[in-house]
């Protein structure tokens, strides 16, 4: 049985622009726990992980899809354009830990994948011999998966349309950090720990200060929100406010455009939402209109 009929995938994407970081060694489950939002001590072997890495100010350096290839092996996937900083920045902290870091994007293909439900729940995982599948969030619509396979192995499904996937992404809420946006939000302000990107719970890792601050005292002002707008966007635009032209109301974390249309997710103060209308790049900029996220979010709007 192929890993496609296992999914009952009906399209798929080559996700050329991910990269994929191994951490490999006795202790890497370990060190990856002191290191991002996650709780990887407890990381088992049919699950997967969405985390962030943070600088010491809380600030996200990049957003990341983890799971274990064994027992000692983990696997990190992340934007292609961020994975040599990220493996230099992960290699500093290693120190006396027995785990080595290493570029595996050559030796593992990931794709989007979209497929019909099963029940599966969000960062579940499952196995057909070396490939795997991650049960993404998604929409109500049709499920999504994260599939990880040899690069000689075949095409897990018929080719999605240009720029479905993307646009899936988005509506489904899942944010992630790239190039234009490194160091610019705390993870609640991509909702990453309504996604089950941070863990409270577990022991401190670089930031962890600042994020609990934002979660236990109330000081969160900015949310991600779903966007619709004519024309294009791109991540690191700035939106702007029609009652405060004067300054940037918020930030385009992701962009999909299918047609002359585009989807953004995009950081923003939740006071701007009361009121007014929002704009992207400048004050008469093309207008966004807000559509709603799959999932609640715990401040008033």
């Amino acid at each position: 049985m192929t890993l496609s009929l296992t999914l009952n995938l009906t399209g798929a994407t080559r996700l050329s622009d991910w990269g994929v970081i191994r951490a490999e060694g006795e202790d890497a489950a370990q060190f990856l726990h002191g290191q991002l939002t996650q709780d990887f001590a407890l990381l088992g072997l049919d699950e997967a992980r969405f985390a962030g890495f943070c600088s010491a100010k809380g600030r996200l350096l990049a957003t990341l899809i983890a799971w274990k290839a064994d027992a000692n092996t983990v696997m990190l996937a992340l934007p292609l354009e961020l994975l040599p900083a990220i493996q230099k920045r992960l290699a500093m902290f290693v120190l006396r830990a027995k785990c080595k870091l290493s570029d595996a994007s050559a030796q593992v293909a990931l794709w989007g994948a979209v497929g019909a439900h099963d029940g599966t729940p969000r960062w579940a995982l499952k196995r057909d011999g070396d490939a795997i599948g991650i049960r993404l969030p998604d929409n109500g619509g049709p499920s999504r998966w994260l599939v990880a396979q040899s690069p000689d192995a075949p095409t897990p499904a018929a080719a999605l349309q240009e720029g479905e996937w993307q646009w899936g992404q988005l509506e489904s809420g899942l944010p992630g950090v790239l190039a234009a946006t490194t160091e610019q939000f705390v993870p609640q302000m991509l909702n990453l720990e309504l996604l089950g990107g941070v863990n409270f719970q577990k022991g401190c890792y670089p930031g962890q200060e600042v994020v609990a601050r934002s979660q236990y005292r109330g000081t969160l002002k900015r949310r991600t929100y779903l966007y619709e707008l004519e024309g294009a966007a791109a991540p690191g635009q700035e939106i702007f406010h029609s009652e405060d032209p004067g300054q940037p109301a918020g930030l385009v974390a992701n962009a999909a455009q299918v047609g002359p249309r585009s989807l953004i997710l995009a950081e923003t103060k939740i006071a701007a939402l009361s009121s007014g209308s929002l704009h992207l790049g400048a004050p008469d900029g093309p207008l966004l209109t807000k559509l709603p996220l799959p999932y609640a979010l715990t401040e008033a709007e």
